[in-house]
């Protein structure tokens, strides 16, 4: 594997990295973690997991001063640049999660919590199928009727139906994954969601 495709997996703090490297070694791609800036810039794909509250997240990345870095690696550089779980909220402007806290803006969307709904638990846990929409690079390479592990109480909802690539039902259809130029989102778990998930990444690390 070239190093044109080493994947730079962003570390503040609150993401499952060591998931993710394991992950990565399984399907033979080059993985490094970085947490700073200097680092950051030298990254030619940007991975940004997520594990937990919208609000922290965000503080988390600009206590560590990395949210103009970010920005600029996903809209100046252009580089392959994927949110994963909390991670694809991140890429969002704002989610109901939080009232003051404001997301990188790097798609244009809002994340909202699933309504409440008698017969739906919330958080959504588990394996579900999802359905493509739109056929990307990252889409791919994935098998037939493709299914991941998911572990979440909101979603993203994209203003531009044209960004969503994959979508899932739990009560509602909702945007599973999205996808705008150099820009991907993926609210599920590819690290805990087997050969699909190994498909997906593995498609990411070849854009």
């Amino acid at each position: 594997m070239s190093s044109s495709n080493l994947v730079t997996i962003i570390d503040y703090g609150m993401g499952n990295i060591g998931s993710l490297i394991n992950m990565f070694k399984r399907i033979g791609v080059l993985s490094e973690v970085a947490s700073d800036v200097r680092s950051i810039k030298k990254a030619k794909k940007v991975l940004l997991p997520g594990v937990g509250a919208f609000g922290p997240a965000m503080d988390r990345i600009d206590e560590l001063d990395l949210r103009e870095i970010l920005r600029e690696k996903a809209l100046s550089e252009k580089v392959p640049f994927m949110g994963i779980c909390l991670g694809m909220q991140l890429l969002t402007r704002s989610s109901e999660e939080s009232d003051s806290a404001r997301g990188l803006d790097l798609i244009p969307a809002e994340t909202v919590r699933f309504p409440r709904q008698k017969e739906l638990r919330v958080p959504h846990m588990g394996w579900n199928e999802v359905s493509i929409v739109k056929p990307t690079a990252l889409t791919n390479d994935l098998p037939p009727e493709p299914r991941f592990y998911f572990v979440h109480s909101y979603f993203v909802r994209a203003d531009d139906a044209d960004d969503v690539i994959l979508r899932c039902r739990y009560g509602d259809d909702f945007d599973a994954a999205v996808n705008r130029g150099n820009i991907f989102g993926a609210q599920f778990h590819p690290e805990k969601s087997h050969k699909f998930g190994m498909a997906l990444l593995r498609s990411f690390a070849e854009i």
